[in-house]
């Protein structure tokens, strides 16, 4: 495993963290669950990312982790990162999402419970709330980390202003922002474009991308249809009538230059994301311990030359 410094810190993240978004709700089998996270773990992945609202239902990813930290890692917390996060619906009522000071502390004292643990590794609020006060949702990370809840304070879903904003914020409050969780693909490059990547290194931030694989359709997975059982099969977050002929051309195209290197598709899609500064880490998800093992290989061949990359960037203009 490559373990990279996250921004101006002095926290070593591996270049590969695994993400608990999908896969560990209450309709999971749990020794499938404990085989993804054993398996990470032997492969050098030290940090593992949820979310209040990971399931589902709600909750459910936090407790499934808390049994899973009990049964195989309890002897091993000095050697893990854990994060989780607060900013989406969570609970019904006025106090169960966005980003006030009452949601973000309470949110985060039900995870610790859910966790089981007293303390949480990087603590982010999910998503920008342009309703609240910025200073107020910082001084709550603040608050998280000066109350020994969270050693590190991190956002995630941040535009590029704000992004700007909360650093200076949590700088003055004397907790500096550790680090940003954007969606970051071959597919997606809006935080590239938009100005986020910059603003985050500019601020002294580290950036770990969820999505690297976007959902899977930078997999091989789709290259001859929409497999039955399939994430797009299900509908959650990705849809049939997102595999579309033209992505589908891309893909292939993607596919052959990354068989040419010796790689998987996946493979090659961590690599272009892991080429890219300020970022640390590529966040994957895992349905089997199969997939954490081709993930981690990316690392055996992770730099792309210029003209590698000018080939992938002919490819997704189509």
């Amino acid at each position: 495993m490559l373990y990279n410094r996250t921004g101006k810190s002095g926290l070593l993240l591996p270049a590969i963290s695994l993400g608990l978004w999908h896969n560990f709700g209450a309709d999971g089998d749990m020794a499938n669950q404990r085989a993804i996270c054993r398996k990470a773990f032997d492969l050098g992945i030290t940090h593992f990312d949820l979310a209040n609202n990971y399931g589902p239902p709600p909750g459910s990813a936090e407790h499934a982790f808390g049994e899973i930290l009990h049964k195989d890692f309890a002897a091993h917390r000095d050697e893990l990162i854990i994060s989780t996060k607060a900013g989406y619906h969570m609970w019904d009522g006025p106090y169960g999402e966005w980003g006030s000071r009452k949601y973000m502390i309470a949110s985060l004292n039900q995870s610790l419970k859910r966790l089981g643990l007293d303390y949480v590794d990087i603590y982010y609020s999910h998503r920008f709330d342009p309703n609240t006060p910025l200073e107020e949702t910082m001084g709550a990370l603040d608050f998280a980390v000066r109350s020994g809840k969270a050693l590190y304070a991190g956002i995630s879903n941040y535009p590029a202003q704000a992004t700007r904003k909360a650093a200076v914020i949590l700088k003055k409050l004397g907790t500096p922002c550790l680090i940003h969780q954007p969606r970051f693909n071959m597919l997606q490059q809006e935080p590239l474009k938009e100005g986020v990547f910059k603003s985050a290194s500019e601020s002294g931030m580290g950036v770990i991308c969820f999505s690297p694989l976007a959902q899977g359709m930078l997999t091989n997975r789709y290259l001859n249809g929409i497999p039955e059982g399939s994430r797009a099969t299900v509908g959650h977050f990705l849809k049939k009538d997102q595999i579309t002929e033209p992505l589908v051309k891309k893909v292939k195209a993607l596919n052959a230059l990354a068989e040419a290197r010796g790689q998987t598709m996946a493979q090659m899609a961590i690599a272009w994301v892991l080429s890219h500064k300020p970022v640390t880490s590529a966040l994957i998800g895992a349905s089997r311990p199969a997939q954490i093992e081709d993930a981690v290989g990316a690392l055996r061949n992770a730099k792309l030359g210029k003209a590698e990359l000018a080939v992938i960037t002919k490819i997704l203009a189509g």
